[in-house]
């Protein structure tokens, strides 16, 4: 691979996400080689570029990159799933071990009596009759679900042959994945109620399942058996995981699903195809469009340039994630020119909820990645040095965060031209003040910093002129004269309209599109999520259990019934809103009550 292409990659790799999903990549002329899944795309992608690569498919692979896409996804078993889709529609060269001259992997319970086999293997047709469930992605997915079952229900996985010829107990007995019925050590009774259970948590008929696992789980706990409750509650737990609807395969239609991300100056778009109920993959764009416009007619100036210049088919259905001002006539435009009924929609539910939940992740990371771009970087520092007059390479800005006054955060953000600097990033815990009072948690942390830290070329405080005033006085204290701006927000804290204070009093604004206020706005935005990530964190922490005790409409039982099917308050914080709304006796409204509480 040849210098130019050398630092392309590795600005790629440098912005990747440590997030799962499919990674796909691409030859000198745009050609698919080969796509994989990651659990980490970040970690996965960067081991093909080790030094230590040795096998010489990867070695010929990796001759032949000149780019990498990635395609975000909510957990590495949807990764799994459109890996395969992907696959399956592309047929890249280098995905050898995954062409489709094998047949999926099926989970099948046997017609044997009075004690079914539980097992996996590929295609329906090359098995004893029984009933079969899938198809699955990999091999690792059958397998990971099997031993799951194995777990929970121990119903037996070995060969008629093994099983016929048993005097004494296998070392699945012993480690609790069977329960030995090839020397009688369950009845036929027994052992089909484990048969009808794992039927059941094949086909999903999970409701009575649950119910009874929380039942055993209880009467542990009243018994002192708290060694078996953890095993009923851990075995909620998987038993949620593993039934978790996954939208990637599961559902019938088609669509286009168009998600749009804007942030200091930059628009993406992420397009993402869905085809017989697949995603079959996606694309981010990102458009030379009129930052004035608001961000639903953004999206409709895409759209209709997307379709009627560049698209070929169109699906029945399009998703969007912004209200479209002129959808109507955006309807019936592209009836015309394809012939066909189209439907442009934004509230969704459901499975359409989840592929609009994906493609929003892609759009936010496509975004992230492209404004750490160290080409686009450059140019904009050079705008802002123009702008402010003098050399400006480390920025820090600063940033507080706190709820009501409650457990407030001060954040420090550092970037220089060659894009953040995470590790000087600092968060500071505020103490000794008024709940509430911004202007000594700014001053408090503006002197514990800079007593011990050399000033940067330009600080940036995120407030407008009180605060600025506040900074201006503790660097006097300190016999500090570092260049500083005050960044208050504009009308309807609208991106673009922003006001920029100096420390003699004059301020002053910058068009919307200008690259220096996308610089200012980037750092700003960062500031302002590394500040409440922390916040949020302490604040959860110091409330504890009692957290939920505040939602409204969340008795004592329906608490008890959430940290109960969670397992405890952590599952709780981790669960999605869908996921809140499928526990019993909860809705979605309540749900995402919840989930608002808990998460803004």
């Amino acid at each position: 691979m040849n210098e130019l292409y050398a630092d392309h990659i590795r600005a790629i790799l440098a912005t990747l996400p440590n997030l799962p999903g499919v990674y796909k990549m691409l030859g000198a002329e745009g050609e698919l080689l080969y796509v994989g899944k990651a659990k980490n795309l970040k970690n996965r992608v960067t081991t093909y570029f080790a030094k230590t690569v040795e096998h010489p498919k990867t070695r010929a692979l990796v001759a032949r990159i000149r780019n990498i896409e990635t395609l975000i996804t909510r957990s590495e078993t949807e990764a799994l799933l459109l890996e395969q889709n992907l696959i399956k529609e592309n047929k890249p060269p280098y995905n050898i071990m995954l062409r489709d001259d094998k047949s999926y992997l099926y989970i099948f319970i046997s017609a044997d009596q009075p004690y079914p086999r539980l097992a996996a293997g590929r295609g329906k047709r090359n098995h004893q009759e029984g009933k079969f469930f899938g198809p699955y992605p990999s091999a690792a997915a059958a397998r990971e679900v099997l031993v799951v079952m194995q777990k929970m229900f121990m119903v037996r996985s070995c060969e008629n042959a093994f099983f016929a010829q048993r005097k004494r107990p296998c070392l699945e007995y012993q480690i609790k994945r069977c329960r030995a019925p090839c020397v009688g050590l369950v009845s036929p009774e027994d052992y089909a109620v484990d048969v009808a259970n794992t039927i059941d948590f094949m086909k999903g008929n999970m409701s009575d399942l649950n119910q009874k696992l929380i039942s055993q789980m209880e009467h542990a706990a009243e018994e002192l058996d708290f060694e078996q409750a953890a095993l009923y509650r851990d075995q909620l737990g998987v038993l949620r995981e593993v039934q978790a609807h996954q939208s990637v395969y599961t559902v019938k239609g088609e669509a286009d699903i168009l998600a749009i991300a804007q942030q200091a100056g930059v628009v993406c778009v992420q397009v993402m195809n869905v085809r017989g109920g697949r995603v079959l993959g996606g694309k981010s764009f990102f458009p030379d469009l009129d930052m004035n416009d608001n961000i639903g007619e953004l999206l409709s100036e895409f759209l209709a340039s997307f379709y009627f210049q560049f698209a070929d088919e169109l699906p029945s259905e399009l998703i969007v994630n912004v209200e479209l001002p002129d959808k109507a006539a955006l309807e019936e435009a592209l009836q015309l020119e394809f012939k066909q009924k189209v439907t442009i929609k934004s509230r969704v539910r459901e499975n359409r909820a989840e592929w609009l939940e994906i493609a929003n992740m892609n759009a936010d990371g496509a975004l992230k990645a492209k404004l750490a771009n160290h080409i686009q970087l450059k140019e904009r520092f050079r705008v802002l040095q123009d702008v402010l007059g003098q050399p400006i390479d480390r920025i820090e800005c600063f940033d507080i965060s706190h709820t009501m006054g409650e457990s407030p955060i001060a954040s420090c953000v550092v970037f220089d031209q060659g894009g953040a600097r995470k590790r000087d990033y600092r968060q500071y815990a505020i103490t000794d003040i008024t709940g509430g009072d911004d202007y000594a948690a700014m001053a408090q942390v503006l002197e514990r910093r800079y007593k011990k830290q050399p000033v940067p070329d330009l600080m940036l405080i995120d407030g407008g002129k009180g605060q600025l005033n506040v900074a201006k006085a503790v660097m006097e204290k300190l016999d500090l004269h570092p260049l500083m701006i005050g960044v208050s927000k504009g009308e309807g804290r609208k991106p673009g309209l922003e006001t920029l204070h100096r420390i003699d009093g004059t301020f002053f604004q910058l068009e919307p599109d200008d690259k220096a206020l996308h610089l200012i706005q980037q750092i700003r935005d960062e500031a302002h999520r590394f500040a409440i990530t922390k916040h949020r964190a302490k604040r959860d922490k110091k409330r504890g259990g009692s957290v939920l005790e505040v939602i409204p409409g969340l008795g004592p039982k329906r608490r008890r019934d959430l940290l109960t099917h969670f397992g405890g308050i952590q599952g709780v914080l981790r669960a999605s809103e869908n996921e809140l709304a499928g526990v019993a006796g909860f809705g979605s409204s309540l749900a995402r009550i919840v989930y608002k509480v808990l998460h803004e």
